[in-house]
């Protein structure tokens, strides 16, 4: 069976063909600059490639050009549609309305288009693709939605709420709601079966470090805090984006830049973080880059990165009266040996302790990096969250 996942941003549409019987990525690639001009780049898994400039004025031109790539280019791997059994969709923002895998219908795309507001860069797009979507392929074929919010339902309400006035969370909604839930999710479910032990017994912090990251506090099985919030904008320094600040420094910053709400957002999120404490990247490789070359700023940057982390996973480790397991995931959590042994140093009083020469050898492999007399295990478990989406999908479907 193949199910087609698809990740759709503002001006983006990446998909992933995968076969169920085995979990093989047959093709995949990224329908980008939407509304712009147009590009496709796209591979298979015997190592054909296609890229190639269109015209992609919507979602939905984008859709049938990827239609037609699976069908009829060089790098085709499907000889009809109908071999496409099911479509998977990720979509960031579910709110409290969507807390489970969900079967596309016009009604559901047009609540998450009304969860707009919530997650403006996502969740229009998402809606745009979902109808993109339904314009191409035939309405036989079943559509699925993936949250990266729904995992993190299962938090208490003294972990989500806010210290605000609670008819604010009543009437705007204003509460935390965490976000790569789908790969926190498929990370500890691989941690539990790579330990041989039920996930259900097991208390985790997963750290999904990338350009944006977050960490969450895992205990039974169900997320029960994690470091995003209302918006991905808090948490942890990131690539571009400032992490927890004080609501105070924000309206400061407002006079002080003479900005509006909206240009302090995209200060917040597109100029902050790696790259506005260092003045080098928003890419922690190139920090680590610069680092080797003295640069100052970036050693504060990589820093204060390791800082947090390490401050999350004391604080988590508090809140579930104790610790199975560490896990390192996302573009930099599986790569940086740097971050992760900056991270794994200096915890004793947790029981952490890393085998510091293996780590330096680990990049995007599932490896156990702790020693053997370390309480704590830590792990490097590479992300999958179209896997997890496809297999979401299956599940949904075969009912």
């Amino acid at each position: 069976m193949l199910i087609l996942v698809v990740n759709a941003g503002s001006s983006s549409l990446k998909y992933q063909l995968i076969d169920m019987d085995d979990e093989k990525v047959i093709a995949k690639g990224n329908c980008d600059r939407i509304g712009i001009d147009g590009h496709i780049s796209h591979k298979t898994h015997d190592g054909r490639t296609l890229n190639e400039d269109c015209s992609f004025p919507t979602h939905t031109e984008a859709f049938e050009k990827l239609v037609d790539t699976l069908l009829n280019s060089d790098a085709s791997v499907i000889k009809s549609m109908s071999e496409i059994s099911a479509v998977g969709h990720r979509i960031v923002q579910g709110a409290e309305i969507f807390s489970e895998t969900t079967l596309v219908t016009d009604e559901v795309i047009d609540k998450i288009d009304e969860l707009a507001e919530l997650a403006p860069v996502h969740n229009h797009a998402h809606a745009l693709a979902l109808r993109a979507c339904k314009k191409v392929f035939d309405p036989s074929v079943p559509q699925a939605v993936v949250f990266d919010t729904a995992f993190h339902q299962t938090m208490p309400p003294k972990a989500y709420m806010y210290g605000i006035p609670y008819e604010d969370y009543e009437k705007y909604h204003v509460r935390k709601y965490g976000f790569h839930g789908t790969s926190h999710r498929f990370v500890s479910m691989a941690l539990a079966e790579a330990m041989g032990k039920d996930l259900k017994d097991l208390k985790v912090v997963s750290c999904h470090l990338g350009n944006g990251s977050s960490i969450t506090a895992i205990e039974n099985g169900k997320s029960i805090d994690t470091s995003m919030g209302f918006t991905p904008l808090d948490g942890i320094i990131m690539g571009t984006r400032c992490g927890a600040i004080d609501a105070s420094a924000v309206t400061y910053l407002e006079k002080k830049l003479n900005m509006n709400p909206d240009e302090m957002s995209n200060y917040l999120n597109k100029q902050c973080g790696f790259l506005g404490v260092s003045h080098v990247s928003s890419d922690n490789r190139e920090i680590y880059a610069a680092i080797h070359e003295g640069d100052e700023k970036a050693q504060l940057t990589a820093d204060m990165l390791r800082y947090e982390i390490k401050k999350f996973i004391g604080s988590y480790t508090a809140v579930m009266n104790g610790l199975d397991a560490v896990i390192f995931t996302g573009g930099i959590g599986e790569n940086s040996w740097e971050v992760r042994d900056g991270v794994c140093t200096n915890v004793d009083y947790l029981g952490i302790k890393i085998d510091h020469e293996l780590n330096k050898t680990v990049r995007g492999t599932l490896t156990k990096i702790s020693t053997p007399d370390s309480k704590v295990e830590v792990w490097v478990i590479p992300t999958n969250e179209e896997l997890l989406i496809a297999r979401d999908t299956l599940a949904l479907i075969s009912k």
